[in-house]
């Protein structure tokens, strides 16, 4: 169990911070990168979440989306661990988890109508900000790669960020719809 007594330490001052195991790494370092961006993540599906409270969407994404911050919040714990024999005796992110998210994809893609361009962010609140969190998600899956290249990675976890991103994507189109709004499509002869 995690107990938080202090919100501030002062150890972390001089730019460095605690590892899962209690290595101390610079606070711009590749590992601090991934996992900060999977926090960034998930602050903001909590984001999405709270604008979930007015939608059509709401009843089928924000149990999903709850699920999703919890293996985020795994993901990172992953992450923040670099001992691979200790990171066994915690949660991650596993195939079951992709899996899951493969089972939401094909469920909600198959309500929606094909696709003949790239969409644009937009198509209302709760899309809009799927979108964001789509594109924050592209970003963590890049950083999780940069520390992957140079240190290795946990199981699952470049590949349960590429599948959260495309269903993200699946997500935002799915609240569109829910919502009644029209889904902005790409128009490259548009200016």
């Amino acid at each position: 169990m995690v107990r938080i007594n202090r919100v501030y330490t002062k150890t972390g001052d001089d730019g460095t911070t605690g590892l899962v195991g209690g290595a101390r790494v610079g606070k711009d370092s590749a590992r601090i990168e991934a996992y900060g961006t999977v926090d960034e993540l998930n602050a903001q599906l909590g984001v999405v979440r709270v604008a979930l409270a007015k939608s059509a969407a709401r009843s089928r994404l924000d149990p999903i989306l709850v699920r999703v911050q919890n293996e985020l919040f795994n993901l990172g714990s992953d992450l923040a661990t670099p001992d691979d024999e200790r990171r066994k005796r915690q949660p991650g992110v596993a195939a079951r988890h992709v899996e899951a998210l493969e089972r939401e994809i094909d469920e909600l893609n198959d309500a929606l109508p094909e696709l003949r361009s790239f969409v644009l962010p937009g198509g209302g609140e709760v899309s809009a900000l799927l979108h964001v969190a789509r594109t924050v998600c592209r970003r963590a899956e890049r950083r999780t790669l940069t520390l992957g290249r140079a240190e290795g990675l946990p199981d699952h976890a470049a590949v349960y960020l590429n599948r959260l991103s495309d269903a993200l994507f699946v997500f935002g189109r799915w609240a569109s719809m829910k919502d009644g709004q029209a889904e902005l499509l790409w128009e490259p002869d548009k200016t």
